[in-house]
């Protein structure tokens, strides 16, 4: 298991990732600023979220139920970032 330190990185990456590439969107089509925007407010509180289920595990005494714990919040981190992005492609793609 990766430390939460790595894990609390790992979501700040991503969240970087996506507020470049909304910034890189804003600056190519500015009448979309509005709905780019929210992507970006969308991200920040999706990042708070993230971090508050890293910091509080369901039962911190138990190593299995933690691992599961921490092993869901990865996929949950992968899934909807990559759910950010697709809806930020799909904004950037409409004429």
């Amino acid at each position: 298991m990766a430390n939460l330190r790595e894990l609390k990185k790992e979501i700040d990456y991503r969240l970087e990732e996506i507020v470049f590439d909304c910034d890189m969107a804003i600056c190519f089509q500015p009448s979309k600023e509005q709905e780019i925007f929210a992507i970006m407010q969308e991200a920040v509180a999706l990042r708070n979220a993230l971090f508050a289920k890293a910091m509080h595990p369901a039962e911190p005494h138990n190593r299995s139920l933690v691992r599961k714990h921490y092993a869901a919040l990865r996929k949950e981190i992968v899934e909807s970032f990559v759910a950010l992005f697709e809806k930020l492609s799909k904004i950037n793609a409409a004429k």
